[in-house]
Order: structure tokens, then C-alpha cells, then sequence
């Protein structure tokens, strides 16, 4: 029985150059190599992978699927397993961006005018593989916003022209997904992600301007938080203390004098801010701690 192909591996199916060999590299199970070989839409069909057992579950999808002499398996680390001009496209499905483009490097014959189309569903950081591709010389054919599984993928399939180009990050974050249906829900999902990218950029440089100026076409956070009723002072526990300015040490709080409470070793407290997590949520607290080694933190919940 052939096996059903989730959205991700639908869309790059679709993206395969018919016609032409094609390579599943890190085929895991091995439903698209299946899919593919039963097709009978290309002359030589190539399922590889790093490990010995997807291996052995690819091999026991062909037979389920009645095409296991219409593939052939390899085991081998990325394009090792292929030779120069051996295949019209490859597919690495479900790896980060990062390992994608280290998987490239390794191979320098996919860096060729007419080459093969390199087929990707990254994992993670779908941007930086964009940027990569554009400044290393690849077009893109295609770049599909897909949903499966409660999240986005991007389906892109590039090749090799030479021509190296420098995106905007605008360009990268959402690339071509925009003239797909599915565009709008893929660029609400990446918009999303603004806040987070713009923690560390230097304020000031090119990136963060580009970032605060999609940041500003965005509907305002504040909104979704409740605030305090209008007016309404700020009240800390009643239990808390604060030492008196150019106080250090306890003596201040409590009147004692250092050897009574402390003994013979001075101490000072410091007041500080600091995340803690309480009844299973994040919750801000203020604590009094004495630097002494030995004494213990009191938090107060705000």
C-alpha cells in the first residue's frame, strides 16, 4: 500500500523535476521515496540516509508499497552517496537550515549552471537558509508555505545560476510564500517571531530599523494585557523592609547591633531583581540576599 504524504513532503514531491533522477537525502522512513519510485515519473529513484535502521524502515516501506525494485537505498553521510550529474534533483527534507547549507558545502558540483534543483524543507531559521541561497548564487523556483502538524514549513526549491544576490530582511523572512493562499497565515506565523529576533540587534543599524519598521505595521501587544484600574498605586507586602539609604548592614532594619545579629563577619544586602518560578508560572520578585554566603533570599511576589 503506498503511504500518504503529509503537506511537506506533498508540496516537495510536486517540486521534483519529472523526467530525471531524483535523490531522497535523509529519507528516514522512506514515504517519499516510495511515493516517488511508484510514480514511475523518473528513471532512477535514490533513498539515502546517515543510519542503518531508517534504512531498514525505507526498505520496508518499498515492499509495503510494491516498489522496492524501482528504488535503490544508499547509506552515506549527505551527497557523498551521489556523484556529480547522477541526479536532475535532490530533496533534504526536515534538517535545520544550517545543516542544509553544510550539506551543500560539502559538495561543490551542486554549485554548477544547470545543475540539479535542490528541494529543502528546513526545520528551523527558514530566513537564514533564504539569505544563504541568494548570497551563494541560487534562484528560487519555488517557495511554498505549507502547514502540517499545528505548524509552518517552507517548501523551497532552488538552483544553482551564479548570480549572487543581497536580501533585504523583509525578503528573507518571508521570501516568495506571499503569492501562495497560504501566504497570510505564513507571514502572521514569521511576524510573530519580531519580537524575539529584535532582542540583542544594536539599536541603530540597518536590521534593527528594518525589524522596528515591520514591528510598527503590527497590532499593539499592550492591548492583550490587563493593566491596573486607572490610578491605582503600587503597593509592596507589608512584610517587606527596605534598608535605609547608605545602609549595609542589618543593623539598620532591626536596630540589633552587627555582633548580636551577625557575629564577628560583616555582611551587606543587596536589593535585586531577578526571574524566579513559582507555582509553575514565571513570576517577577524582588529578594533580600546577604552576600555573606550563608544567608538566604526572601522573595517578594509583585
Amino acid at each position: 500500500m503506498l503511504p500518504t504524504l503529509d503537506a511537506r513532503l506533498a508540496a516537495a514531491a510536486e517540486l521534483v523535476r519529472p523526467g530525471e533522477p531524483v535523490a531522497d537525502i535523509g529519507c528516514d522512513h522512506g514515504k517519499l521515496t516510495a511515493v516517488l519510485a511508484a510514480s514511475g515519473r523518473y528513471p532512477k529513484v535514490i533513498g539515502a540516509d546517515l543510519r542503518p535502521g531508517p534504512l531498514a524502515k525505507a526498505e520496508q516501506t518499498l515492499e509495503h508499497a510494491g516498489c522496492k525494485d524501482r528504488a535503490e537505498l544508499r547509506l552515506g553521510d549527505g551527497l557523498s552517496v551521489l556523484t556529480e550529474n547522477e541526479v536532475g534533483s535532490i530533496v533534504l527534507a526536515g534538517v535545520s537550515a544550517q545543516t542544509t547549507w553544510e550539506i551543500l558545502e560539502k559538495a561543490p558540483w551542486v554549485f554548477t549552471a544547470r545543475g540539479p534543483r535542490i528541494i529543502m524543507i528546513p526545520a528551523t531559521r527558514h530566513d537564514a537558509l533564504r539569505r544563504w541561497l541568494w548570497e551563494h548564487g541560487f534562484s528560487f523556483a519555488a517557495d511554498r508555505p505549507v502547514q502540517a502538524a499545528g505548524r509552518w514549513y517552507a517548501v523551497m526549491a532552488a538552483e544553482y545560476t551564479g548570480e549572487v544576490y543581497a536580501p533585504a530582511f523583509a525578503e528573507c523572512l518571508f521570501g516568495g510564500t506571499g503569492v501562495w493562499p497560504e501566504g497570510k497565515g505564513y507571514a502572521d506565523w514569521q511576524k510573530a517571531k519580531l519580537p524575539r529576533m529584535r532582542l540583542g540587534v544594536p539599536d541603530g543599524s540597518a536590521l534593527a530599523q528594518e525589524i522596528d519598521s515591520l514591528l510598527a505595521g503590527l497590532p499593539s501587544q499592550a492591548a492583550s494585557r490587563p493593566a491596573l484600574p486607572k490610578g491605582e498605586p503600587f503597593h509592596l507586602p507589608a512584610s517587606f523592609k527596605p534598608l535605609p539609604l547608605g545602609a549595609t548592614t542589618t543593623t539598620a532594619a532591626s536596630g540589633g547591633s552587627r555582633e548580636s545579629l551577625l557575629g564577628q563577619r560583616p555582611a551587606r544586602r543587596k536589593c535585586f531583581s531577578s526571574t524566579k518560578r513559582m507555582l509553575g508560572a514565571a513570576t517577577r520578585a524582588v529578594a533580600l540576599r546577604s552576600n555573606d554566603g550563608e544567608g538566604k533570599a526572601a522573595y517578594f511576589l509583585l
